[in-house]
């Protein structure tokens, strides 16, 4: 195995690669990707079922180790080759085990974001009946799996959705991904803010912020810890190859460890929102009834219509919630987008246009898969599952893991501690160092083993998440 890369190969500028302006556009974008559906309504069902206030304790503790280790991780690897995941991976070594690492990083975000951009249909869809005054017609009981199984309708609304995505990575990485980064995340900021106002000022939210804030340890539990683990690592857009794409877009005076910082700074703030948002409405509405609390993905499409329904004005919150849901839906789907475009430009070695066209070809096929997949499609099942689900399967329980575990080996095996700290100490302090090389050496593999593990058990119905 190739031991290293050259130090000339590391300090290789990114030629005809796009770049970000600076650290703001960067970090701006990276907390985009992280931002996404699964932080919208996946964390306040999670800490709802977990414990609320005990269950963000340890989201909070693993964010600032596990979760800040494996971004500066692969940030590092990024900006070290100035490649995209295969580019980095292969600059170690051509041999099976190289290709394979760079390779699954690479695939995780081809086949995340056709189905990504379905469920951005859907939301896109919820906005336009809520600008239309519909807000009473989506809290139907019916209203959802109706409009899921009704195939045109679905498909409409995900081309939709994919097209606008398609045109901000045509515009390229500065003038696309950034400029819609720079423009979508503070209002998205602004409208979380907004909408936890009205939430926790509704009679009877006070007890759900209590729920949410105030750790007790009688509801602690080994799957909280699990549960936490899981949210954290497919909240920050780990193993999804973006962040070594992401990287390779960056200079060489970016402070990778400000910029992380800064990053989960951001992620957990929107978390916070999420469950302030969530949790504190639902306690109003349903008198903290955890049925109601834990009614997972459904949670945003189904519950969150019923009680924008009961509330006075529910149609202003209505729409702020769905437009904010729209940009984090947007954001991330661009970043996923994005970095499969990368790794063909790299791979390929075509222009951008036509690599772009690839991606709508890919995304068409698969997302359509996934969009009538509920609909005329519903009688082909893989597993037991339709196709989004599977895919959601296969990629966030099976992949993602197995990418991350490729690159704490790299590191370990063949990178070296040394050589990364070279590259952060290069424009960044490295306060966290020696936690850095101690999670990486002794933990991290053993935290992604158990997310793997667990993960594939509550789909066999060994557990429940």
């Amino acid at each position: 195995m190739n031991k290293g890369i050259s130090a000339k190969h590391e300090r290789k500028a990114s030629g005809g690669r796009g770049r970000f302006s600076g650290r703001l556009g960067y970090v701006l974008s990276v907390a985009g990707s992280a931002v996404g559906l699964g932080n919208i309504w996946r964390f306040p069902y999670l800490a709802a079922k977990y414990g609320g206030g005990i269950f963000l304790l340890v989201y909070l503790v693993l964010m600032v180790t596990f979760g800040y280790v494996l971004i500066v991780s692969e940030t590092t690897l990024g900006r070290m080759t100035g490649k995209s995941p295969v580019g980095a991976f292969r600059a170690f070594g051509k041999s099976l085990p190289f290709r394979f690492g760079g390779w699954i990083n690479a695939l995780v975000p081809m086949l995340i974001v056709p189905y990504y951009c379905v469920i951005g249909g859907w939301v896109l869809k919820y906005l336009a009946e809520y600008l239309r005054g519909n807000g009473n017609i989506l809290a139907g009981d019916n209203y959802f799996p109706d409009f899921i199984s009704s195939s045109v309708r679905v498909e409409f609304w995900f081309l939709l959705f994919s097209a606008f995505v398609f045109f901000v990575i045509l515009a390229g990485v500065k003038q696309g991904v950034e400029r819609v980064s720079k423009l979508m995340m503070p209002v998205l900021v602004v409208l979380a803010i907004f909408i936890t106002i009205y939430s926790i000022t509704r009679p009877g939210a006070w007890e759900g912020v209590k729920y949410f804030i105030v750790p007790d340890f009688e509801n602690f539990s080994w799957m909280t810890v699990v549960a936490a683990m899981g949210q954290m690592f497919y909240s920050l857009s780990i193993a999804m190859g973006v962040l070594y794409t992401y990287g390779s877009y960056i200079g060489r005076d970016v402070d990778i460890e400000k910029s992380t910082t800064q990053v989960e700074i951001f992620d957990t703030a929107i978390a916070l929102l999420a469950g302030m948002m969530i949790i504190p409405a639902v306690f109003a509405f349903s008198g903290g009834n955890m049925e109601t609390l834990q009614a997972g993905p459904s949670l945003a499409f189904i519950t969150l219509p019923k009680i924008f329904a009961s509330m006075g004005a529910g149609w202003i919150a209505g729409t702020a919630f769905f437009l904010m849901f729209l940009f984090a839906a947007l954001t991330s789907a661009i970043s996923l987008m994005e970095t499969s475009v990368s790794s063909l430009e790299d791979e390929l070695k075509w222009s951008r246009p036509k690599c772009c066209v690839l991606m709508a070809i890919l995304m068409a096929v698969a997302g359509s898969a996934s969009a009538l997949g509920y609909g005329v499609w519903d009688f082909i099942k893989i597993f037991g599952m339709a196709f989004l689900d599977f895919f959601d399967f296969l990629t966030n329980s099976v992949m993602m893991p197995l990418a991350a575990l490729a690159t704490c080996i790299l590191i370990i095996r063949v990178v070296g501690f040394e050589r990364i700290s070279k590259e952060i100490e290069s424009s960044s302090a490295f306060r966290r160092k020696k936690l850095y090389v101690f999670f990486v050496k002794y933990l991290a593999v053993i935290c992604i083993g158990i997310i793997l593990i667990s993960s594939i058990a509550n789909v066999l119905g060994i557990i429940s998440l």
